[in-house]
């Protein structure tokens, strides 16, 4: 199995954006929800209105881990949220299904969805996981402050956080970039 990347480029985000946002306003919001909290796909499909309309924080149990997290919804994520949700009810999934009643939409069609859109901007690698990795890339990348993506992520070690956001890999390879005997 392929290791998940993150998304390592500011323009191939924009361009994965203007994809979905022309095939889907759901699924555009799917994305930037990723690449802007870093929640796990499983945790950001269980999310209902109630959980983020009028609200400062996400507040939610893991999934994975059973820990509770807690994450700010900033006043850009906050004004993108407002106009999405604008005419949903609040016991309605973020991400509805278009099957069933009120039901959130698989982690199988989240996959598909990201992966088909990835593909058209021509990123290989990409899955549901790579909009947390993304996130704590350019996290990482801002704040070279890797205790608090550590934190956010709850992992047990900063080389693991390092390791799981492809900072590693960059390293290395620009040092084989400048490396000839």
């Amino acid at each position: 199995m392929k290791k998940v990347e993150p998304i390592r480029d500011l323009e191939k985000i924009k361009e994965v954006k203007n994809i979905l946002l022309k095939r889907c306003y759901r699924d555009y919001m799917l994305f930037v929800i990723g690449i802007n909290t870093g929640l796990r796909i499983g945790d950001i499909l269980n999310l209902k209105i109630k959980d983020i309309k009028d609200k400062t924080y996400i507040t939610l149990k893991e999934q994975k881990t059973k820990k509770d997290k807690k994450f700010k919804i900033n006043q850009d994520l906050k004004e993108e949220l407002d106009k999405y949700i604008k005419n949903m009810e609040e016991y309605e999934f973020l991400f509805k299904s278009r099957k069933g009643i009120n039901k959130p939409i698989s982690r199988v069609q989240a996959h598909r969805i990201l992966k088909s859109s990835a593909k058209k901007a021509g990123l290989e690698n990409i899955s549901n996981h790579s909009m947390r990795k993304t996130f704590g890339y350019f996290y990482y990348k801002k704040y070279k402050e890797i205790s608090y993506l550590q934190k956010i992520f709850n992992h047990s070690s900063p080389f693991i956080t390092i390791d799981y956001i492809g900072i590693n890999q960059d390293v290395i390879d620009k040092t084989i970039d400048n490396f000839y005997l």
